[in-house]
């Protein structure tokens, strides 16, 4: 099981600790980092900054999401960006819900997920392929655009740049049972936004038929702390709001996620709270076994036992959130160690 560093989206402002965590992951021998992007900063610049600062570790979009550019868009970043690090460059995306792609975007939420998914990643594999023009008669991303409102002028075009590498890893953000066994068909990779190595059985499955090499990356929060309570309340901030306000109260994936993970009852009492405006309750609400079983908290000794138990699974690559160096260099010291 490979290491990653996961330093998410930024919060007011620039981050000033990322490029530092992000050089000694390097130096540690991590073998990515990945940046993300919500309603503020974009993921790509943040990952070409680090780029420009590193020489080895993979640089990964966890995640990109697909309302905010068009297929050829994010291909031309992919492949800009995989030329620039010297083939570096693994490209994560999700969909995102309806909130952020409607409230932000300012575009429709597309009535069938997986088929808009499935267009997405085909536009960007012909891109990477260059084998002649993008086409594709599709619902949502049609190449050329054909639509009543078009010219009629447009024409199916090859990239002018010859990617690096046609191959370039292409990793999904799923949550639903049939999105995740679409991404094992579709794409190289699947980014879990919730893992728990005691739980394997909710994803398996969605995770059938996998091919061999299949990449499983979930994201965990990982701190190495002598108090545990308080190495989980940034877990449970995290899954407060992103269960509780990261979604309608009749369409939120992350809430949904939980209930399937064995917390129903405690995620619609999350969702009840914070969409009532008592964020510090919602939090509260959170129970501590659910983000401890989906996290890397505790004492040295603790971290060494629970690390034992993501490797026993499918897991292929640990991305942690990691707010210090001491907890990067604790953890590479713990996997190099177990081999």
């Amino acid at each position: 099981m490979r290491l990653g560093l996961a330093l998410g989206y930024w919060g007011r402002g620039p981050d000033p600790r990322h490029l530092e965590l992000a050089r000694e992951a390097e130096r540690l021998g991590y073998d990515s980092v990945w940046t993300a992007e919500a309603w503020g900063s974009d993921a790509f610049t943040a990952l070409t900054w680090i780029a420009a600062h590193t020489s080895r570790i993979k640089l990964g979009t966890g995640i990109a999401q697909m309302a905010a550019r068009t297929p050829t868009a994010t291909a031309m970043h992919a492949l800009t960006l995989d030329h620039l690090s010297g083939g570096r460059m693994l490209l994560g995306l999700g969909l995102s819900g309806p909130q952020v792609v409607e409230g932000w975007y300012g575009r429709p939420f597309p009535k069938s997920p997986l088929t808009a998914t499935r267009e997405y990643v085909d536009v960007i594999r012909q891109v990477l392929r260059r084998q002649g023009p993008v086409e594709l008669a599709g619902r949502f991303h049609a190449h050329p655009y054909r639509g009543p409102d078009g010219t009629g002028l447009g024409k199916p075009l090859k990239p002018i740049t010859h990617p690096l590498r046609a191959t370039l890893p292409v990793l999904l953000g799923a949550e639903g049972p049939r999105n995740i066994a679409q991404t094992t068909r579709i794409a190289d990779g699947w980014l879990p936004l919730y893992w728990s190595p005691t739980r394997t059985e909710v994803y398996r499955e969605s995770l059938a038929n996998a091919p061999d090499g299949f990449l499983i990356a979930p994201m965990a929060r990982a701190a190495v702390c002598d108090d545990l309570a308080e190495g989980l309340l940034p877990v449970k901030a995290m899954l407060g709001f992103y269960i509780g306000g990261m979604g309608h109260a009749a369409r939120n994936f992350h809430a949904d996620l939980m209930a399937r993970m064995g917390y129903e009852e405690e995620a619609r009492r999350i969702q009840e709270l914070f969409l009532q405006g008592r964020k510090e309750e919602a939090v509260r609400a959170v129970p501590d076994a659910f983000a401890d079983e989906i996290s890397l908290v505790g004492p040295r000794e603790r971290i060494a036992e629970r690390l034992e138990l993501w490797r026993k699974g499918p897991v292929t690559d640990l991305l942690v959130t990691a707010p210090d160096l001491r907890t990067l260099r604790v953890l590479a010291e713990l996997n190099a160690a177990l081999g």
